[in-house]
């Protein structure tokens, strides 16, 4: 099953990599408001994500740049790195 999406979409800056996996908590640059989001799905460019205060969101990553929540994705994906 593809849980993750590498996508290459050459622009005029150069090439952009999107890297995804489901799990993965996420900030919408545009709307911080929406708070963090963990990465449900992945079918090929759209990246569905539940927000804290959006809901669930279907986002086109070749559109939207989501940044990635490092420290909060580390514990989903290490449950022993969790602090006890």
């Amino acid at each position: 099953m593809l849980d993750r999406l590498i996508l290459d979409c050459g622009r005029d800056a150069g090439v952009m990599i999107f890297e995804y996996t489901v799990g993965d908590f996420v900030v919408h640059p545009d709307c911080p408001h929406w708070g963090h989001g963990q990465v449900q799905s992945v079918i090929g460019r759209r990246v569905t994500v539940t927000f804290e205060h959006a809901g669930k969101t279907v986002i086109m990553a070749d559109v939207v740049n989501l940044e990635p929540v490092a420290d909060k994705t580390v514990s989903a994906r290490n449950p022993l790195s969790r602090p006890r």
